[in-house]
């Protein structure tokens, strides 16, 4: 072998030294970056938004048996409030619906993406409608029995997406899952509704169950 051959061979172990301890030291820098961002987020630990169901504006509600559909709109007021000091929040991806008795009964509303700073308050209040939808046949008779009573309890629905920042720093996403029931009572019996127009307007002021 020659004395080029050599050196050339001296070359490349130098570098193959190099290319480890780069790798060395990349991998104790990430392993150190995740555990600053872990002590961080274990000190902040992100309390879960607080979502209201303000009131609900009903539009128009059928059901008919033969065959079995049903028909809604209305418009709803939600808010919501970060209760965290130092984390943000961001919306992504957040549709609203109808649903009664467990079943799905107006299309989803797609929320427009929104960032939440330290302590805000966000409110939306989407339009939610369902022409005919089809329903199983207990539904629409649960429905007009609910009508004929007087009162109705619908759940207005959210499902979505959220990210935590945390000052610069911004999570990956993690699914959002809201609920808020609405007992709505028509009639003379509740004294929280208000006519507008052909609309009853109703103040529910109710707690969601949220789920992160």
């Amino acid at each position: 072998m020659s004395a080029k051959d050599k050196d050339c061979g001296h070359h490349h172990d130098h570098y193959q030294q190099f290319l480890r301890r780069l790798a060395a030291v990349l991998l104790a820098l990430t392993i150190i970056v995740g555990i600053v961002i872990f002590i961080i987020w274990a000190v902040l630990r992100p309390s879960k938004p607080h979502f209201i169901l303000q009131d609900v504006t009903v539009f128009s509600l059928n059901a008919s048996t033969s065959p079995n559909l049903l028909s809604l709109s209305m418009q709803v007021t939600i808010s919501s409030r970060n209760p965290n000091d130092r984390i943000g929040v961001y919306y992504l991806q957040m549709d609203v619906y109808g649903a009664y008795r467990g079943q799905q009964v107006t299309l989803p509303t797609l929320l427009p993406s929104t960032y939440q700073g330290h302590r805000d308050i966000v409110v939306w209040s989407p339009f939610l409608s369902g022409d005919a939808v089809p329903v199983a046949p207990d539904v629409a008779v649960s429905l007009q029995q609910d009508k004929n009573i007087g009162a109705v309890l619908f759940n207005v629905k959210m499902d979505g997406q959220v990210k935590w920042k945390v000052g610069t720093w911004i999570s990956g996403r993690y699914h959002l899952n809201v609920n808020c029931p609405a007992f709505i009572k028509f009639g003379n019996a509740d004294h929280h509704a208000i006519a507008l127009g052909s609309a009853m307007k109703f103040q529910i002021v109710q707690s969601c169950h949220v789920e992160v």
